[in-house]
């Protein structure tokens, strides 16, 4: 999982940020990116695309990850902002944020997508980057449970939606909890499951 670093390295770039999001598809909830520069001799046994990993294991890995890392960035838009621009943006404009939380600024990014980033850095994006990049798999993992203990804190404040358990994902129980209790503060209003109860 190495080989575009690599890659980047023989370019003569050395310092690689991987990036990735979490979140585009939940109708509650921010949208949240990490941006990772892991070291050279990191040493994270069974990192992978972060939706191929147990919970179990994304939460060990990202326990380990700040060890492993020369910097790590997050960045979060929030439910509001993504009504207001649409998901797609929202979630760009957080991997922007997550690379200028970077503590060290990076020569070369690699992005999960199709997309690059609207930053004066060298970059490539990667569909499927989170299971071929290891920079890629260390945000993957660092962005999904980062936004899952959001999803966990936010379930504490709104008894009753499953916020817990499903993340903010369009689940049956989650969409007859808005149905029977309406929508939420959190709740993405622009979102189809969502704009239908919006009175």
């Amino acid at each position: 999982m190495y080989s575009f670093e690599a890659m980047c390295h023989e370019k003569g770039f050395s310092c690689i940020a991987g990036v990735d999001e979490a979140g585009r598809g939940p109708l509650a909830g921010p949208v949240v990116s990490a941006a990772v520069i892991l070291r050279p001799d990191y040493d994270l046994p069974g990192l992978n695309d972060s939706k191929k990993l147990s919970e179990s294991r994304r939460k060990k890995l990202f326990d380990h990850i700040p060890s492993q890392c020369l910097a790590m960035g997050i960045g979060i838009v929030s439910e509001n902002r993504i009504d207001e621009i649409n998901i797609l943006r929202a979630s760009l404009e957080s991997m922007v944020l997550a690379v200028n939380n970077l503590s060290t600024v990076p020569d070369f990014l690699l992005i999960d997508g199709k997309f690059t980033l609207d930053l004066p850095l060298a970059q490539q994006a990667i569909v499927g980057g989170d299971g071929k990049s290891a920079s890629i798999a260390a945000a993957s993992v660092l962005a999904k449970v980062t936004r899952d203990h959001i999803m966990e804190r936010l379930d504490q404040e709104y008894p009753g939606y499953g916020l817990a358990r499903h993340k903010g994902y369009p689940t049956k129980d989650h969409r007859e909890a808005i149905a029977r209790m309406g929508v939420l503060p959190v709740h993405r209003l622009s979102f189809r499951g969502v704009r239908e109860f919006v009175r």
